[in-house]
């Protein structure tokens, strides 16, 4: 009976002692899940456009994005288009030509040759803002063994067209005038006031040849003065 008993409380404990390390070993070595691994993240099999797989069966590295296309360079300044009808144009203009300027007055009256200059800018298509300068002399004595001589200045403004191979204008100058030689009269310098038509032929998109006709009026020797030139010259737009 002894050895009975003592047979029952041998197996109890055995089996106590490999429950306790079955519940042990299931603490510490037990594997997760599957879904708790990366296994479950890889993409065993990635099909390309061309419906073909990798070689090595590992999931496909993304393509990288596109780089963002760089911004276009600014469009440098427009240049003007030399395009008859419709056309951007140069703003400044400026006129050299051969002058005859046939000063009339009471003290003398002279056939005068030499040099007009004008500067204009314009501020739109059709008005433009201008400065003239006149140089003259005479080629035959006036007074005495005198040539005559004149020069002015003047500025105002000129209206035209600049949309045709052909460009009528107008312009409208004010300024002062200085005479040589001095007269028994006086009056050396007087208001000089230029009003008249011109035109100019665009040859280039930087040239065109002018013509034009002014009448003059001048101030001297406390008298009025009614004279006119004729300019013949070309002109460069820039």
């Amino acid at each position: 009976m002894t050895k009975a008993l003592l047979g029952v409380v041998v197996l109890l404990v055995t089996a106590c002692g490999v429950s306790a390390q079955e519940e042990s070993a299931g603490r510490t070595n037990a594997a997760a899940g599957f879904s708790d691994t990366s296994a479950s993240q890889v993409q065993l099999v990635s099909v390309g456009e061309d419906n073909s797989a990798p070689l090595n069966g590992s999931a496909s590295n993304a393509a990288s994005p596109a780089a963002p296309e760089a911004a276009p360079a600014a469009d440098p300044a427009p240049t003007p288009r030399y395009i008859f009808g419709d056309r951007d144009d140069y703003r400044w203009q400026l006129g050299v030509g051969f002058e005859y300027f046939r000063f009339q007055s009471n003290a003398f009256d002279a056939n005068m040759l030499g040099l007009n200059t004008t500067l204009t800018y314009y501020t739109n298509s059709w008005f433009g803002v201008e400065g003239d300068v006149v140089t003259v002399f005479s080629p035959d004595t006036v007074i005495g063994n005198n040539h005559g001589k004149l020069f002015g200045g003047a500025g105002g403004f000129r209206v035209g067209g600049r949309r045709a191979r052909w460009e009528p204008w107008a312009h409208a100058l004010v300024g002062g005038s200085h005479l040589q030689p001095q007269t028994a009269l006086g009056g050396r310098n007087a208001i000089m006031a230029i009003v008249g038509p011109g035109v100019d032929y665009r040859v280039h998109a930087r040239l065109s040849f002018r013509g034009e006709a002014d009448y003059v009026y001048t101030g001297y020797f406390s008298q009025s003065q009614s004279s006119f030139q004729i300019i013949a010259g070309v002109v460069l737009h820039f």
